[in-house]
């Protein structure tokens, strides 16, 4: 039976308290699966944001539980929540989030130094990586010479950098022209293809029906979860 790398049940968050509270998630039960692509779609305030944070183990739950392959995360410190990001988590988001002094190829070696990972074998992960989303020539320039759609790729690699269980994507393409969204948009699929585990979050209708099921947030609860087109 495929292994189940996300539980939630009847997961909460609110911020403030009193009259100041702010119920951003108000019960949320998702199970997502090894090798799923998942789109988790709503508009502003659905709560979306506050949910992948979760996820991506950045904030923890005011109540309810959470399961990350296989181990319960959401009572840990923040310590070992930051242990369990860089060890089971990739992240992608809009804005790339690169070392601009860094090259290429030290931005996608990084996470594997916080990881332990020896020198030769950072870099060798590291150039396979950059092949892998097509742009091994451009290891040793540096960020600012690269177009939005590169850095993007730059970004993705170094996601994968560990081998994380769980590959997460903040609207990848918001930055992006739409030409070149789509470029960034095929790479995922095929990432998913290849047996990544890919949580893709959006607004974009368009961008979600990519995906092979479709959750969508309104006011903190699970909406709708269907099958994409």
């Amino acid at each position: 039976m495929t292994q189940k790398i996300i539980e939630t049940r009847s997961l909460t968050k609110v911020y403030g308290s009193n009259g100041t509270a702010v119920h951003a998630l108000r019960g949320i039960d998702l199970d997502v699966w090894k090798g799923e692509f998942v789109a988790l779609i709503g508009p502003s305030g659905s709560g979306k944001s506050t949910l992948m944070a979760i996820l991506g183990c950045l904030d923890v739950p005011s109540e309810g539980t959470y399961t990350l392959d296989s181990q319960r995360v959401e009572k840990l410190s923040g310590a070992d929540l930051a242990a369990i990001r860089n060890e089971k988590v990739g992240f992608v988001f809009q804005q790339y989030n690169l070392l601009p002094k860094a090259s290429v190829l030290r931005n996608v070696e990084l996470p594997m130094l916080y990881a332990g990972v020896s020198r030769h074998e950072r870099r060798a992960r590291g150039l396979e990586l950059l092949e892998r989303v097509g742009i091994s020539d451009k290891a040793n320039v540096l960020p600012a010479q690269l177009s939005g759609g590169q850095r993007q790729r730059v970004a993705i690699a170094r996601a994968l950098a560990n081998q994380p269980a769980l590959l997460l994507a903040d609207e990848p393409t918001g930055a992006l022209d739409s030409k070149t969204g789509q470029e960034v948009l095929g790479l995922f699929r095929e990432l998913h293809r290849q047996g990544n585990t890919v949580i893709l979050v959006t607004h974009d209708p368009t961008i979600a029906a990519l995906a092979e099921r479709k959750v969508e947030l309104r006011d903190g609860l699970v909406h709708i979860e269907e099958a994409a087109a």
